[in-house]
């Protein structure tokens, strides 16, 4: 994996009527057509899932991709109900790489998640509406600017994007 030919995501757990899947999907690919060669998604629920669906079903035309989940613990989806548990176990299995902590859930082990995406990556694709601005989603997207990464953000409100690096 090389950090010039990667990309993170990040984005909301609750997919608003600013999120669109064509959206996502058109900005994947225009990366993959850019040389981006793999993707990191959180595996979180919401934006992290639907990202990481994005990234397998754009495998079927461009097979030299690959996905990669960087969970923030072992048991990160231990509350989440069965259909949301069988989601995240497919989603494992279809990942290319799995980077999955010994440890369980702690305060701050998302933010180090979150932090260890961006640090792989060159690229960030986000999902951001400008609301919680003291949410995980907004955090690692400044971490991601001050880090330098491009950052697309695909939320269609007109307040998502902020900062001259947000697309």
């Amino acid at each position: 994996m090389s950090r010039e030919t990667t990309c993170c995501f990040t984005g909301h757990r609750v997919l608003g009527n600013d999120f669109s899947r064509e959206r996502l999907k058109s900005r994947i690919e225009k990366l993959i057509d850019m040389g981006i060669d793999t993707f990191i998604s959180g595996g979180a629920l919401g934006f992290d899932t639907v990202a990481a669906e994005e990234v397998i079903l754009s495998k079927k035309n461009h097979p030299g991709i690959k996905l990669f989940i960087y969970a923030p613990c072992k048991n990160q989806s231990e509350k989440w109900n069965t259909s949301e548990k069988a989601k995240y176990k497919k989603l494992l299995s279809a990942a290319d790489f799995v980077d999955m902590p010994e440890f369980d859930y702690f305060n701050g082990c998302m933010k180090e998640r979150n932090y260890r995406m961006v640090d792989a990556s060159s690229f960030c694709i986000a999902y951001f509406n400008g609301e919680k601005l003291r949410s995980g989603t907004a955090q690692t997207l400044r971490y991601a600017e001050s880090e330098g990464l491009k950052i697309y953000n695909i939320s269609t409100r007109e307040n998502g994007a902020r900062g001259e690096n947000i697309e």
